[in-house]
């Protein structure tokens, strides 16, 4: 196969996957929908392999030294001067991402055969999953911001689609208003990607990524700390709101409240879009414009702090939740937050590579999740859950697995991913001057901490503790539903019944899983710790990622000067955190595993309550009182009324001439002769 079709092939798979479901699926039996789902994923897969192979063999190009595949389909959009052809191009950054999104995305299909079995609508959630995963991959091979935006909208759209898979069921919290919520908060963040989009092709003259970045290279970094750095049009105002696109796919303050809501769909859904893929995507594209990035310094002192509050906010959110995927919600809401803490400080290689470890865990604890609720008969509140682990060992050790790698257990691949992150924020002058990295390293570490400890809480509440299967929280002491959750429905056991360990098509997709997030960090050690054991340039996949990725240069953490001694130090102090970590969840949690949190806590912030008071509301009220009532109801209404009224009027008058007398149109001919006859005599007298 020519290496160009590739790129073609590894989006249309699924798209013919979803064309086949979405047109015959309803006529099929599960086993066929299945097949079909998975094995176009599948496809993909395979061809990301090859394509990858090939990538390896290209020839490096210009001055970066970037190894390109290439493959124009069609021309698209052309008018003036502004191109937008549908072109797809694999580089390292987009291979990789392509390599694990296909991947994991090929595990998840083949565990939601298990997982989905029986439940109304097989063949539709297969039908949106594939064409979720072609938007993905638009997204990711697109070369340019449209083609990007065409399937930055798409996975937006299936999103809201998957979320709302069991739209029949109603209530606040249920998946139609969650999807809806997505849907919604996600457009605010696509507005700003939109006009970034027009800024880019007014001041670069093309929106082709190659394009952008050799126009970003071209221009002098603006000063830090100063208004003029947010001059319109500049790379601190397009690096600003292209951020504010990434909020909003990728759940940052402030626009991070739809993510923890769209847990009330399938959980395979959770383990696609909110672990490996749409919500990375913000990460991929501040990561593809990152030369833009790199010359606002201000913009990226932005990301930074923005990326560092919002994971330890989702941290201390995720100590207090007591449904299991909320909790693995929150996790990802901060995780994300470190993506873009190492974005923030210049270093997108470790970003990218703390997005592909990720995946493996993150992937791995939403369909452990999903075990656990299947065995528990959709049960979530892990407040009935307990001694878990003799009854589902596979779920439980493969958990465990990805338990230790979020925590940052030394050598498992979060540990690697995660020490990156912390140590180029330390050292970071990304922003010229002052303490910020220090500021952002001890925020980084404070959430180590607390991602240690709500984990463990997560698995001493629903594997080690006693059984409270048949307990009934009903109500906790403030007033919250023990049993919100997925659109499942909460059933749970009943008397005599017992948990169970999942069919295999969901328990190999959590053994292979949990080998990639086991072994996953060795591409990508720490040159410190590859230094320690006499390994130059240990650290494989940003070496592999560097010629796609802007490089800081004076400002970034990039340009400090490798100190070895220094890395190994602050990697023995995130190991203690860990440990620390671990062991204080275990302390606590075993003891008291219900151990009530501070309400503010539970209540997420009250930020729903705020957006409600503060913005919702307010526009409810205006929309009722001003658009409604004043300008549509008695402006424009008025207006269509009173003029039907006139013309309504008009013709009652009119309507006495027409009587259906014929006497009286007889009367009316003569008169109108008449009046005819005495306007010539008159003429003929006045002349």
């Amino acid at each position: 196969m020519n290496t160009t079709t590739l790129l073609g092939g590894i989006i249309l798979a699924p798209l013919v996957g979803a064309l086949v479901l979405g047109l015959f699926g309803k006529k099929m039996n599960e086993r066929t929908v299945g097949l079909i789902a998975s094995a176009t994923v599948g496809v993909s897969f395979v061809l990301a392999i090859m394509a990858f192979v090939a990538l390896l063999g290209v020839a490096p190009e210009g001055a970066e030294g970037v190894r390109r595949l290439h493959n124009p389909l069609f021309p698209w959009i052309e008018v003036g001067s502004f191109k937008a052809p549908f072109n797809l191009v694999l580089d390292p950054l987009s291979g990789l991402y392509v390599l694990f999104v296909t991947g994991v995305g090929f595990l998840i299909h083949i565990f939601a055969t298990g997982y989905m079995h029986g439940e109304g609508g097989y063949y539709r959630f297969f039908c949106y999953l594939n064409l979720f995963m072609f938007n993905m991959l638009v997204l990711i091979l697109g070369s340019n911001m449209l083609v990007m935006f065409v399937g930055w909208e798409g996975v937006g759209l299936c999103s809201y689609l998957l979320i709302g898979f069991y739209f029949k069921q109603q209530g606040p919290a249920f998946p139609n208003q969650s999807a809806k919520k997505a849907f919604i908060v996600n457009r605010i963040g696509d507005v700003a990607f939109a006009i970034a989009i027009l800024l880019v092709f007014l001041k670069a003259g093309s929106i082709e990524f190659a394009a952008v970045n050799a126009w970003a290279k071209s221009l002098t970094a603006a000063d830090p700390m100063t208004l003029a750095a947010f001059g319109l049009g500049g790379a601190s105002t397009i690096a600003l709101l292209m951020f504010i696109g990434a909020t909003g796919k990728s759940a940052q303050i402030p626009l991070f409240v739809w993510l923890p809501d769209a847990m009330a769909g399938p959980t395979p859904v959770s383990a696609l879009i909110h672990a490996a893929t749409m919500v990375t995507a913000g990460v991929y594209m501040v990561s593809r414009t990152s030369e833009v990035f790199v010359k606002a310094p201000s913009a990226m002192l932005v990301v930074a702090i923005i990326g560092a509050l919002t994971a330890l906010g989702a941290a201390t959110i995720g100590l207090a939740q007591w449904d299991i995927k909320k909790v693995l919600a929150y996790s990802t809401v901060s995780q994300l937050g470190y993506m873009f803490l190492a974005c923030g400080v210049g270093a997108f290689g470790a970003g990218v590579f703390h997005v592909m470890t990720h995946a493996f865990f993150k992937a791995l604890l939403f369909l452990g999740a999903g075990s656990v609720i299947l065995g528990m008969h959709h049960e979530q509140d892990m407040r009935k859950m307990g001694g878990l682990k003799k009854h589902m060992p596979i779920t439980h050790a493969t958990m465990a697995v990805a338990w230790l790698a979020i925590c940052g257990f030394p050598l498992l691949s979060g540990f690697f991913s995660k020490d990156e992150i912390l140590y180029q924020a330390f050292v970071t002058e990304a922003f010229g001057h002052g303490p910020w990295g220090k500021i952002l390293w001890t925020i980084g570490a404070i959430t180590a901490v607390l991602t240690a400890i709500y984990m463990t809480r997560l698995m001493v509440l629903t594997f080690w503790t006693k059984e409270r299967w048949h307990d009934s929280p009903g109500h906790d002491d403030h007033g919250h539903d023990a049993h919100a959750g997925d659109g499942h429905g909460h059933h749970g056991l009943a008397k005599g019944q017992m948990p169970h360990e999942s069919p295999w098509s969901m328990t190999l997709p959590l053994v292979v899983l949990a080998i990639a997030a086991a072994l996953g960090g060795y591409v990508g050690v720490p040159n410190g710790l590859g230094h320690l054991v006499g390994i130059e340039n240990s650290n494989i996949v940003e070496h592999f990622l560097a010629p796609s990725l802007a490089h800081a240069g004076a400002h970034g953490a990039e340009a400090v000067h490798h100190d070895a001694s220094t890395e190994l130090l602050l990697t023995g102090l995130s190991v203690a955190l860990a440990i620390g970590g671990i062991l204080a969840g275990m302390f606590v949690f075993r003891r008291n595993p219900l151990l009530k949190m501070p309400r503010i806590l539970e209540d997420k912030w009250r930020v729903d309550e705020l957006y409600e008071a503060a913005i919702i509301h307010p526009l409810r009220r205006l929309s009722e009182s001003v658009l409604w009532k004043a300008i549509d109801v008695r402006s424009i209404d008025g207006f269509v009324n009173a003029a039907a009224d006139g013309i309504r009027g008009l013709g009652g008058s009119m309507r006495h001439l027409q009587s259906g007398l014929t006497r009286s149109y007889v009367a009316v001919i003569l008169l109108g002769a008449a009046c005819v006859v005495g306007y010539f005599l008159l003429q003929g007298y006045v002349k």
